[in-house]
C-alpha cells in the first residue's frame, strides 16, 4: 500500500479526535426523536441483531430493521456484531458504530464469513503506553513485528482478531495515530477499551473524560459476538475530575446497560469481558458487576493496568490480568513483577477457552525463568513462572534427580530488582519500582550441582521445561 494513501487513510479516524469535542449528539435530532436504521448482509435484512446507544438495547425484527430512541446523554448508535460475521473496521480499527451527531437514519451492512467461525483465536494487548515516539519506535520495532509473526503462526485461514484493553497511550493522545498504524500494520480487527491514561484531563469529570477516546474509537462499552463466544468491552476507570486522579468503578448507565445486553446472551455462551483496571481487587463495585454474571458458568475477565501477570479466580470468573505490551514503561524487557513484556494469545474452540502469554522476541514456549545465586552454605533456585495459575504443575530437577515440586513463594523477581529496584534507576523512568509476586518458586540445595531444571505443566497439559548451569 503506498505509505501517502495509508497515512490519509488513517488521517480519517483520527483527525476527527482534534477538532471539536463539544459536539452536541443531537445537533440533527430533537430531544424524544426516534432513531431507525436496518442490519443487512447487503442483499436481505438480518434478524436479531442487538442495536443499542449504551442506554436502550434492542434487536431487528424479521426483516432487520429496528427503532429506538436515544438516551439524551448517547453520542452514538451501535450494533452487536452477530456470530458469522466480519467486523466493521476502518483499518484493522474496529467500527461497529455511527455517531448520532450524523442523522437519524442508521444503517449496518454486515459481510458473512467464509468459513465456520465456532474456532478462532484473539489477542489482547495490554498497556502499549506510548508516552513519545521513541516508544513508538520500540513498539513499531519490537511488539508489532512480534504480533505479525504469532498471527502468522495461527494459519493462513485462521480468524483472529485483537482486543487493547486500555492504556493505548501515556496522557499524549496525540499519539492515537501511531497506535491505529500499528493496528494497521497487524493486519487483523482490534477493538479498544479505554485506560486511565487515554482520558482528557481538566475538561470537567468523568461525564467528558472520554470525549476524545470517543471521537476516535466510539463508544466505551460495547459487544460483539463471534462463533459461541460473546464479547463486551467496559469501561471502569472514573475520572475523579482533579489532574491524573481515578479510581476503578463502573457506572451504573453502564451496568444497566450490561444487564441490558445479557438479556440476549444464552448462558452457555462462552462470556469474555475486557476492561483496564482489575476487577477482582481494584474495582470499587464489583459486587454489582458480580452479580449481572450470575448463573454464566464460563466467564473470562481481561485486564491490564498493573504492569505485572497474575491469574485470579473470584466467585468462579477467571480474570487474566495481563503483563503489558510496554513492560516496565519500554524501560526494559520485562514487568515488574519478572513478566517479559508481551501479550496473551487465546484459542475459543465452541465455548471452550485455551490461552498462554507470548513474550516478545521469545518462542512461544518461553514459560519461565531461571535463577540461581550462592548462599552461605547452600544454593537458591529462583523460577518465575509468570502465567501460572493454581492448575499448573511445577517440578524441579538437579542433574537430571527429579526432586518434586517446586514449593511456590512470594517475593520479588531478582532481575527486576537489578533494573528498576532504585530512586536512580531505570533511565529514565525512575518511578518504576519491582513488585513483589506469587508466581516465584524456591528451592534451596548444597553446592555441587552443576545444572539445574524446572519444569511447568499448565492446565492444558503442556509442558514447558527450562534449564540453567549452576555459576
Amino acid at each position: 500500500m503506498d505509505r501517502r494513501k495509508f497515512i490519509k487513510g488513517l488521517g480519517l479516524i483520527t483527525g476527527s479526535a482534534f477538532i471539536s469535542l463539544k459536539t452536541n449528539a443531537f445537533s440533527k435530532l430533537t430531544a424524544g426523536q426516534a432513531i431507525k436504521g436496518k442490519v443487512t448482509d447487503g442483499k436481505k435484512g438480518i434478524a436479531n441483531v442487538v442495536v443499542s446507544d449504551g442506554f436502550s438495547v434492542v434487536v431487528t425484527d424479521k426483516n432487520g430493521n429496528y427503532e429506538l430512541t436515544p438516551n439524551e446523554k448517547a453520542k452514538s448508535v451501535f450494533m452487536s456484531t452477530p456470530s458469522g460475521y466480519e467486523f466493521k473496521t476502518d483499518y484493522n480499527v474496529a467500527r461497529h458504530y455511527s455517531d448520532l451527531a450524523s442523522g437519524s437514519q442508521f444503517d449496518f451492512k454486515l459481510t458473512p464469513l467464509k468459513r465456520n467461525d465456532d474456532k478462532h483465536h484473539f489477542i489482547i494487548w495490554a498497556d502499549p503506553q506510548v508516552k513519545n515516539k521513541k516508544d513508538v519506535k520500540q513498539m513499531m520495532e519490537t511488539s508489532v513485528p512480534d504480533t505479525i509473526e504469532t498471527i502468522r503462526s495461527l494459519g493462513k485461514d485462521a480468524l483472529v482478531h485483537g482486543i487493547c484493553v486500555g492504556d493505548i497511550v501515556w496522557d499524549s493522545h496525540d499519539l492515537f495515530p501511531d497506535y491505529n498504524e500499528a493496528v494497521a500494520k497487524m493486519g487483523i480487527p482490534f477493538f479498544q477499551a479505554l485506560g486511565n491514561h487515554d482520558m482528557d484531563y481538566r475538561m470537567g469529570g468523568d461525564e467528558t473524560s472520554d470525549a476524545t477516546f470517543k471521537k476516535v474509537y466510539g463508544p466505551t462499552y460495547y459487544s460483539f459476538n463471534r462463533g459461541k463466544a460473546h464479547y463486551v468491552v467496559l469501561d471502569d476507570v472514573r475520572y475523579l475530575g482533579t489532574e491524573r486522579e481515578y479510581d476503578g468503578y463502573m457506572t451504573e448507565d453502564q451496568l444497566a446497560w450490561l444487564e441490558k445486553d445479557l438479556q440476549y446472551v444464552p448462558k452457555d455462551r462462552l462470556l469474555i469481558i475486557n476492561l483496564h483496571i482489575p476487577v477482582y481487587n481494584q474495582v470499587k463495585n464489583n459486587q454489582y458487576f458480580y452479580a449481572l454474571l450470575k448463573g454464566y458458568k464460563n466467564v473470562h475477565i481481561m485486564s491490564g493496568h498493573t504492569h505485572y501477570n497474575d491469574n485470579n479466580i473470584t466467585n468462579g470468573i477467571f480474570e487474566h490480568n495481563h503483563g503489558t505490551v510496554c513492560g516496565a514503561w519500554w524501560t526494559g524487557p520485562i514487568c515488574t513483577d519478572g513478566t517479559p513484556r508481551g501479550y496473551a494469545v487465546y484459542e475459543v474452540t465452541g465455548n471452550n477457552l485455551k490461552w498462554y502469554y507470548k513474550s516478545t522476541g521469545q518462542p512461544a514456549n518461553h514459560q519461565i525463568s531461571i535463577y540461581t545465586d550462592k548462599l552461605t552454605d547452600q544454593v537458591r533456585l529462583i523460577a518465575n513462572v509468570w502465567n501460572y495459575d493454581q492448575e499448573w504443575k511445577v517440578t524441579y530437577a538437579l542433574d537430571g534427580k527429579n526432586m518434586g515440586e517446586l514449593p511456590k513463594e512470594a517475593g520479588f523477581d531478582p532481575l527486576a530488582v537489578t533494573l528498576y529496584k532504585g530512586d536512580t534507576l531505570p533511565e529514565p523512568r525512575h518511578f518504576v519500582e519491582p513488585v513483589q509476586t506469587n508466581h516465584l518458586f524456591v528451592a534451596h540445595f548444597k553446592p555441587g550441582v552443576k545444572k539445574v531444571t524446572v519444569t511447568a505443566t499448565d492446565r492444558f497439559g503442556n509442558t514447558y521445561a527450562s534449564e540453567k548451569d549452576v555459576e
